[in-house]
């Protein structure tokens, strides 16, 4: 058998080859967070850098924006999940932004402010139980949450730092609608009858090929960077 020398350069892949994309979203959940504004209006706003470790949900949010505000002022939020029907009205929200004015970042890719977020998807508003900020009716999944951490991502790149935190919320209450659970049973999710709303590379997807066009990819990718 042969052994490769760490002074050896590593064998070509013919299979692949370097690249250096802007963005690296290979495809996670879309979620609605809402959350109080300051003045106590509800902000809603669209985001994929999400994931689930437990009870707890990990938020990827720009450090800027006025949803990271809210939540490091209030500590609280609903995680809304849309089904892959709501696409239209998920859309809606694409390039809009609560903050006023818009950040300088936003503002170069195409943001503008608006202040009522859920009449411009035109989603109602139902109350939480443990939390402030409402859940949106239309959405088949509410969760419930409570910040719990705020850590700051990327604080080694003098390019990024001060960018993105990553909050760590648990969940306090799981809202869904019957269709979603599982026949036979009191708390589980019916895989077959979730259909989720995925944002893979700024186009929008469920479980199957891509359901329309994304306002949001008409950001240039290398203004990510």
């Amino acid at each position: 058998m042969h052994e490769t020398s760490l002074s050896e350069p590593p064998a070509q892949d013919a299979a692949h080859r370097p690249i250096d994309p802007a963005i690296l979203y290979f495809g996670t959940p879309v979620v609605l967070l809402s959350t109080r504004n300051e003045d106590g209006t509800p902000n809603l706003a669209p985001f994929s850098s999400v994931f689930w470790l437990g009870r707890r949900a990990v938020l990827g949010i720009g450090a800027r924006s006025a949803t990271a505000r809210n939540l490091l002022r209030t500590g609280e939020c609903v995680l809304n999940l849309p089904s892959d029907d709501l696409v239209s009205a998920v859309d809606r929200l694409a390039l809009t932004t609560a903050a006023d004015p818009v950040p300088p970042t936003k503002a170069r890719r195409g943001y503008r402010h608006v202040r009522d977020k859920f009449g411009r998807a035109g989603f109602g508003a139902t109350p939480s139980e443990t939390v402030a900020p409402p859940r949106v009716t239309e959405c088949p999944v509410h969760m419930e949450a409570l910040v719990r951490a705020a850590h700051p991502v990327a604080e080694d790149d003098p390019a990024a730092r001060g960018g993105v935190i990553a909050f760590e919320a648990e969940v306090t209450r799981v809202h869904v609608t019957d269709a979603l659970r599982l026949p036979g049973t009191a708390d589980r999710i019916d895989p077959d009858a979730w259909r989720p709303l995925i944002m893979s590379f700024q186009q929008f997807y469920g479980l199957g090929p891509r359901l329309r066009p994304s306002t949001l990819a008409t950001i240039d990718e290398e203004l990510y960077r």
